[in-house]
């Protein structure tokens, strides 16, 4: 089976070298090209979408924007052979989602809208959340590639319904990582030893993934990037266009994202929204 993979950032170049290791024919293409070349003694590397996805059975995106998303499906629509089957991994809009589904129907294409959860340590390590929109018979198909991506892997629906999920997953990590941010800024104002409270936080009911994963970064004040913060803004922007309620926890966290996005730290990990709150303490 031949795969190709389309965007080799932070993501979506473990992923694709997973799926080498795993034993698939894998094509890449990065509309940077530079970054691509990273993988050139692992996977062939194109240099145009035609090039990657002509001869390919299934065709995987992940990229930055739903713009992007657009973009690079209406190129492999073009130049992909028909019966393909399109994965898209990318957060993005679920409205888009159904319409490239509806799209590619026409142009004798199966479409999947299949986000992610689980940072870069997941798709490092393959142990990915995925969660799956389109048709089942379709994801029938690809389940066993999913399976070397991850190790949750859901069917959520119709299309668009994996960005649901996806975004529904991004409030609960707004709200997770705002309040966490919250907890250890507090316990610094009041002179306690933070690696003792965050430490506390791990062990009992606050714990959470971004407790034990993000919490030593903030810390430390390790802002490498495991998700960026322009991407994180994107998403809770979508929850907001999405949702038929007042999100009113998301909307304060992206509010947040926005001021730092503002101040060019948009390249910075989430966990990076602690330095909101330590430029506005008192200690």
């Amino acid at each position: 089976m031949k795969i190709a993979w389309i965007g080799t950032g932070v993501m979506g170049k473990p992923m694709a070298l997973n799926l080498k290791k795993a034993g698939y024919d894998v094509s890449v293409y990065n509309r940077t090209y530079e970054r691509a070349l990273e993988l050139k003694n692992d996977v062939t590397v194109c240099k145009s979408i035609n090039e990657c996805v002509k001869d390919a059975d299934i065709v995987f995106t992940i990229v930055g924007y739903p713009k992007d998303v657009k973009e690079v499906t209406t190129e492999v629509f073009k130049h992909a052979k028909k019966g393909t089957i399109i994965v898209d991994m990318t957060t993005s809009s679920p409205t888009l989602a159904k319409e490239l589904y509806l799209e590619g129907k026409e142009k004798g294409f199966d479409l999947l809208d299949a986000p992610v959860t689980g940072g870069d340590l997941g798709a490092i390590n393959a142990t990915l959340s995925i969660m799956v929109g389109g048709d089942e018979k379709v994801f029938s198909k690809v389940l066993t590639i999913f399976e070397k991506l991850g190790k949750t892997i859901n069917f959520m629906g119709h299309a668009g319904n994996g960005q649901h999920a996806k975004l529904a997953n991004q409030a609960a990590i707004a709200g997770t990582i705002g309040a966490l941010a919250e907890s250890l800024v507090y316990a610094k104002e009041k002179s306690l030893d933070v690696d003792k409270m965050l430490s506390v936080i791990s062990g009992g009911s606050a714990t959470s993934w971004q407790a034990i994963n993000n919490g030593p970064k903030m810390i430390s004040g390790n802002t490498d990037p495991g998700f960026y913060i322009k991407h994180f803004l994107k998403d809770l922007n979508l929850i907001i266009e999405e949702a038929d309620f007042s999100p009113l926890v998301v909307k304060q966290v992206r509010d947040i994202y926005h001021i730092l996005n503002e101040k060019n730290l948009g390249d910075l990990g989430t966990q990076a929204i602690i330095k909101y709150y330590l430029e506005n303490s008192n200690k």
